[in-house]
């Protein structure tokens, strides 16, 4: 697969940067969708990007039918009047990639146009308008982010659009984990890392993300979440309270003196049995955290970390220390952990590895998990 046409639906902000880097690649035909008199004033006037004017084609809907990249740079709040556009655009092989903010547009044009159709993708890019159009600096806009959702990863269409980028001044990677970097560039904003003097790390921002965790229906434990050093771990734990995965499951592993896990050695449902890269290794922050009472971490192994399995350190412990995915610690419902440290627990093993671990001899139930900003 080769890209020759690429669209640009949504001339703002985040499509200059895309036209910005297209416009002098030779082999392919860009354009930008508009009707009407937006149409006439493109035509005449062009797009005016860092202080340049740049000229790319401009397509009716019908016109840009059955190109081979729709790059979709509206407002979240246009999505909805561009839908029957987006139809008409897409053709049988169209690929489709949306660089809106919200967590939900690959699934609203999906219901359009069908989801073999979409190629999940984000950008982070710091763009503005100035009375002579739209300005960024190429060199710290960050990156146009894509994947496919499911393996086979490095696809055809994957590697056509790393092809198309190549070259052009876009900063882009492709990823395997593009739902949870969806999630996180959407929900985890305005974060920030400070480092103390014994290096130790802090956490400010006005925007951290919260999980709840209401247990036995009544008692609650509230954590933040730290994505600027585990955006993947963080993203996939926030997809899974959204979509209510971990409500009405027990906990299933409870050491005290050590650790409460409420998912352990699953391996059976396939919506928690996720595996993530390991961000206490690609990432030097992470590895730096200090396992204390209330660190919140990922189970897994040097080689991979679980994307659901979660949990809360009792106390500290130097042998977790750089071993594991961080993802943020405890800010209340103390007095329902302390409860649970005290709870009746039994012996179990793990079937398969022959682990030996220990579990609540009561059911302590967790209701519900949900993400509550």
């Amino acid at each position: 697969m080769k890209i020759k046409s690429v669209a640009v639906l949504g001339a703002g902000a985040v499509g200059s940067y895309v036209i910005w880097g297209l416009s002098e690649k030779s082999d392919i035909r860009l354009g930008v969708i508009a009707e009407g008199e937006r149409a006439e004033r493109l035509k005449k006037n062009g797009c005016a990007i860092n202080g340049k004017t740049y000229h790319p084609e401009v397509w009716t809907p019908d016109e840009a039918h059955d190109v081979d990249l729709m790059v979709v740079a509206l407002k979240y709040g246009s999505l909805e009047g561009a839908l029957e556009s987006i139809q008409k655009v897409t053709g049988e092989h169209t690929v489709i990639m949306s660089l809106m903010n919200g967590v939900d547009s690959e699934e609203i044009i999906g219901r359009t146009v069908g989801m073999e159709h979409v190629l999940p993708a984000l950008i982070k890019v710091a763009s503005h308008k100035e009375d002579d159009g739209y300005h960024f600096d190429p060199l710290t806009t960050l990156e146009i982010i894509f994947g496919e959702p499911s393996a086979p990863f490095d696809s055809e269409r994957v590697r056509a659009v790393e092809a198309l980028f190549t070259d052009t001044g876009i900063h882009f990677r492709s990823t395997e984990y593009i739902q949870e970097e969806i999630w996180c560039k959407n929900v985890c904003s305005n974060q920030a890392l400070e480092e103390k003097n014994d290096g130790k790390f802090n956490y400010t921002g006005n925007q951290k993300p919260i999980i709840e965790i209401t247990v036995n229906e009544n008692a609650v434990i509230h954590f933040e979440l730290w994505p600027e050093i585990a955006p993947i771990a963080c993203g996939s734990v926030m997809q899974l309270a959204e979509k209510k995965i971990f409500d009405g499951r027990a906990i299933e592993r409870l050491e005290p003196g050590f650790v409460l896990q409420p998912l352990f050695f699953d391996g059976v449902d396939p919506q928690i049995d996720i595996m993530v890269e390991p961000e206490f290794k690609t990432n030097p922050e992470n590895a730096k955290i200090v396992f204390e009472r209330g660190i919140v971490a990922m189970a897994g192994d040097p080689e991979n970390s679980s994307g659901s399995q979660y949990y809360i350190t009792l106390a500290a412990s130097e042998r977790l220390n750089g071993n594991f995915t961080v993802i943020g610690k405890v800010i209340d419902g103390w007095d329902e952990i302390e409860r649970l440290e005290h709870v009746e627990v039994e012996e179990a093993i793990e079937p398969q590895s022959g682990f030996v671990y220990h579990r609540p001899v009561k059911t302590e139930m967790i209701t519900k998990v949900r993400l509550i900003k």
